[in-house]
């Protein structure tokens, strides 16, 4: 979907170092960003382990929700952790 003059595709990137260029070099007013979704970037390391039992139709679900997020299934299980201890402060 393009706006009018915003029409020009975003082109693939293959490291940082072609995206630092091309944002210097390109005016980002030519581009329609209207579908872009907001992004969180994981930095801190996971240095610990869980491990856990849960009922098989209970992971399915949240297999099946983090799939609809399309992100991975541990990822959205700590993001849920996080979440919650949010809540409780």
């Amino acid at each position: 979907m393009s706006v009018k003059g915003k029409n020009r595709t975003l082109p693939k990137l293959k490291s940082d170092r072609e995206a630092e260029e091309f944002l210097a070099s390109t005016d980002l007013t030519e581009f329609d960003f209207s579908e872009f979704q907001p992004m969180n970037f994981e930095f801190e390391a996971k240095s610990a382990r869980i491990n856990m039992r849960v009922p098989e139709n209970l992971l399915d679900r949240i297999k099946q929700v983090a799939d609809d997020k399309k992100i991975p299934y541990t990822r959205y299980i700590r993001q849920l952790l996080e979440a919650a201890l949010k809540k409780e402060h």
